[in-house]
């Protein structure tokens, strides 16, 4: 005969004495309901163990225990003699999560949220998650600006105790901001002041900017440019007294009022110094932008403050304190600054700790670090570290933090994290370019060879213009001080009969290179190759330009040349992939060293600086110079002259076409010994798009040149237009349309331009 002690919650709370039980040793323990639940962990929740004495007071703690796992709907203790039976109802699991009417957010990004919040597949079901759940995701559409959107959660039982959760979603339309009313504003036009929003009313671009969709984050983002926009022009009480948002009864339009206090505008009176000053008080003051006599600005202040900071940083004091306190006199409308300086304690780096490298060596990692462990800690250092780390391009992502040693106050540890990314290619496959058509290419590639920071490709390439076989190979640390070492070994075709060019040359050479770092971003390189050219000019007409006949019947059709090459390269970007500030510079000469077929030179420069202008908007500049020249009474050989014109150069003009042409025949162009090129371009990412793709106009100035053919003469063919580029899956993509601006009759054009795959 089974008695009851308690069944269901209510009986934890009141134990009815009809079904209390004097106290009996407990022989054994039986389990009744459980599907998926298992034994062990029921047991592990249970006050009472055979053996063990069982009271009223026990079977209502393990009830209680049993409930707040959520795992069970119901929980009855109930006892046979001296066995204690424990009947269970188990709850449903989750055995699937669909959405329908999905189309703001991500399906994956939302079951990732759910999850977050207790609501996935194999959890057990509870209601009052799924309703909280049911309350995320309106409040995510809420603040999208989806007021009209519903959302309909069906649950479906399915078999062995689990259930489906669907959610029907009707999003609705966006509201949009119908009106946006500054109110208080007098030093500055309300125009002005909602030019500087990232929410407006709808404009003909909105479809694509979305900025007339109500987000509360961006108006919070909105109000705090709003005080910034005024404190750093002197307003120093500033003050957002209150916001106002309304709806349309439709749930359409949306209605924004925003009051403000101006307050009056300050002057700086002076600004001071004053704590413990490690350097001398005028090496600090260099670092003070923020000068008496000027309009208060916040941000000038903040750049004081942190230029401060940084400069005690480099100093080892990594915990320095440096805060501005402000003396407002409200009469004179002026405001002094006294800078106290606290820098805390010296500290050293005990150790460096890199992780996230699961194929990259550590000793990749560490032979790119400036701070050294058990050295005095340097802010400089840490920032020079994570940037060449970044610059090996190796890892998707690199952070470094350096968070205090616990127990000390003169230690730090610099944490390295890294993301690995694919380094390697094996690949086949096809492109095409406006210049060289349909092209075929394969490569065996790997610029982290076995984690350990080595390059090596395999390249072959088939296309109408170049044909190339090759290896190349590069040890970034051939010593530990930084001197790189590597080699080529090539044998490429070239056919630019295409192109208007009267020859094709095929080319066989090979040659050994070093790098020596003269500096944290400086490097001086030096090589030495060997080269076979085979030139062939037939058949000869009227057409042929009379430079390529007479270089033939003075060196023949194969000629065998010594180049040696020094470079200096000075890389201050702050990306080697998509650089928003910092720029490259390259400068080199190339001699064909005497004792061969041929002697001569060329000497080239390249100069690329980047500009952040704002927060996405980048202006890039570049000049492309070279003058090449023969000696020994020796010219210099035809096709070592250089070309301009087309993707690279000056977009809009045909590749390589600018320059001299044969007087024979005007489609053969004969490139010259002097080069003059020029680009800028505005460059910003596609909305939507991470910096893969970026985009914006461009201007372009540029030609070739000779002796005949010179710059006074001919000047700079130049265009402007629009280009892009993109870091796309299948390889980079580039795009140009072009328009010339000052073109001639016998110019070749090509306005629009592309190249699609990676061509070596």
């Amino acid at each position: 005969m089974k008695k009851t002690l308690l069944a269901g919650l209510m009986a934890t709370l009141f134990v009815v004495n009809a079904a209390a039980i004097e106290p009996f040793t407990v022989q054994d323990i039986r389990l009744e309901g459980i599907q998926r639940v298992e034994a062990g962990t029921v047991f592990s929740y249970l006050p009472i163990k055979v053996g063990e004495t069982m009271t009223d007071e026990k079977a209502a703690q393990a009830i209680k225990s049993l409930f707040a796992t959520g795992f069970f709907k119901d929980v009855r203790i109930e006892t046979e003699g001296n066995v204690v039976i424990v009947a269970l109802e188990e709850r449903p699991a989750i055995a699937q999560i669909d959405f329908v009417g999905l189309k703001e957010f991500d399906k994956d990004q939302l079951i990732k949220g759910l999850k977050d919040i207790g609501v996935a597949v194999s959890r057990t079901f509870d209601r009052a998650t799924l309703d909280k759940a049911e309350q995320e995701l309106k409040r995510q559409y809420l603040s999208r600006g989806r007021y009209a959107v519903t959302i309909t959660t069906t649950i479906t039982p399915l078999d062995r105790n689990r259930v489906a959760i669907n959610f029907k979603v009707d999003e609705g339309e966006a509201a949009k901001i119908k009106q946006i009313n500054i109110v208080g504003a007098n030093a500055f036009k309300e125009k002005e002041l909602l030019g500087i929003m990232e929410q407006r009313t709808s404009s003909w671009n909105s479809w694509y900017t979305k900025r007339d969709q109500y987000s509360k984050q961006k108006l919070t983002a909105d109000l705090e440019t709003l005080r910034s926009y005024y404190l750093d022009r002197g307003y120093l009480e500033f003050n957002v007294e209150s916001t106002q948002v309304s709806i349309s009864p439709d749930k359409k339009d949306i209605y924004i009022t925003v009051n403000i206090n101006e307050g009056e505008r300050y002057t700086v009176s002076s600004v001071k110094l004053t704590g413990d000053l490690m350097l001398s008080e005028e090496e600090f003051k260099k670092s003070v932008s923020i000068r008496a006599g000027e309009i208060f600005s916040r941000e000038k202040l903040n750049e004081s403050t942190k230029a401060i900071s940084e400069k005690l940083g480099a100093q080892g004091y990594a915990f320095a304190n440096v805060n501005a306190a402000p003396e407002i006199d409200k009469e004179k409308r002026q405001v002094a600054f006294t800078i106290f300086i606290d820098p805390g304690k010296r500290v050293y780096v005990r150790r460096i700790n890199i992780t996230g490298n699961s194929k990259t060596r550590d000793e990749v990692i560490r032979q790119e670090m400036r701070q050294m462990e058990g050295a005095w800690y340097d802010a400089d250092r840490v920032a020079a570290s994570r940037e060449r780390i970044d610059k090996t391009t190796y890892f998707a992502e690199v952070t470094v933090e350096t968070p205090p040693v616990p127990g000390t106050t003169d230690q730090v540890d610099v944490n390295v994290n890294v993301a690995e990314k694919s380094t390697g290619n094996i690949s086949l496959g096809a492109g095409y370019s406006s210049s060289e058509k349909f092209i075929i290419s394969g490569s065996i590639s790997q610029a982290n060879i076995f984690g350990s920071g080595k390059f090596l490709a395999l390249q072959m390439n088939t296309g109408k213009l170049n044909r190339t076989i090759g290896i190349n190979y590069t040890n970034p640390y051939f010593t530990v001080d930084g001197i790189s070492q590597g080699f080529d070994l090539y044998h490429r075709n070239v056919n630019p009969t295409t192109l208007g060019y009267a020859f094709k040359s095929q080319s066989t050479g090979g040659g050994i290179r070093f790098g020596f770092p003269i500096g944290e971003k400086e490097t001086l390189g030096f090589g030495l190759a060997i080269d076979q050219t085979k030139i062939d000019i037939e058949p000869v007409t009227t057409a042929t330009p009379v430079q390529y006949v007479d270089f033939q019947k003075e060196f023949g059709r194969s000629n065998i040349t010594l180049p040696a090459t020094v470079s200096w390269t000075s890389d201050t970007r702050n990306s080697a992939i998509y650089p928003t500030t910092g720029g490259l510079q390259r400068a080199g000469l190339e001699v064909a060293l005497p004792g061969f077929d041929l002697t001569f030179y060329r000497l080239t420069y390249q100069h690329q600086r980047f500009f952040s202008l704002t927060k996405d908007l980048v202006l890039m500049l570049s000049t492309d110079l070279g003058y090449a020249a023969g000696f020994h009474g020796q010219n210099l050989p035809f096709y070592k002259n250089f070309y301009a014109g087309g993707i690279g150069s000056v977009r809009g003009y045909d590749t390589a076409s600018l320059g001299p042409v044969n007087p024979a025949y005007a489609d053969t162009r004969l490139g010259g010994t002097r080069k003059l090129v020029f680009n800028g371009e505005l460059l910003l990412p596609f909305p939507g798009l991470d910096k893969s793709f970026r985009f914006g106009p461009f201007f372009d100035a540029g030609n070739v040149y000779t002796d005949t053919y010179t710059l006074s003469k001919e000047g700079l063919r130049m265009s402007y237009g629009l280009t892009a580029a993109w870091l796309s899956p299948l390889g980079p993509l580039k795009f140009s349309l072009g328009q010339p601006i000052n073109q001639k009759s016998n110019d070749k054009l090509q306005k629009f331009q592309f190249q699609l795959g990676t061509v070596f």
